[in-house]
């Protein structure tokens, strides 16, 4: 299984990287918006989930998620959206974007599961 991992900050995208592994997933990674869709157009049928920031620039994780899901050549990957955005009206048009579920920062790697398998894509024993 392989997972795109979409944030510019490196710390997260290691932090993300160690909690999914452990399930069995591969992982790439992208610092925008712009870079996640640039590594999908080269692996987009290959990969099995997306965990992207909301805030990053060049391209923010809403514009990625609605240029993603307006792209009907890309198979649907579960797409999940990391974020310090708790506020209703933002996650709800984050909803209708097409994101699948939420993990708000800061969480735990149990939080993060738990969301992965509530949408079908958690796999493995992880060990946390």
């Amino acid at each position: 299984m392989l997972a795109l991992i979409i944030d510019d900050s490196r710390a997260m995208r290691r932090i993300l990287r160690r909690i999914i592994e452990p399930l069995g997933f591969s992982v790439i990674e992208a610092e925008h918006g712009q870079d996640g869709l640039n590594q999908l157009a080269q692996h987009s049928h290959n990969v099995d989930l997306i965990l992207v920031d909301w805030n990053m620039p060049v391209m923010d994780g809403l514009t990625f998620v609605q240029t993603l899901r307006a792209n009907k050549g890309v198979p649907r990957i579960a797409t999940v959206m990391v974020t310090t955005e708790t506020e209703p009206a933002q996650m709800a048009r984050a909803l209708m974007a097409g994101v699948d579920e939420f993990v708000m920062k800061p969480f735990t790697a149990e939080v993060l599961i738990e969301k992965l398998q509530l949408i079908g894509v958690a796999i493995g024993n992880p060990i946390c």
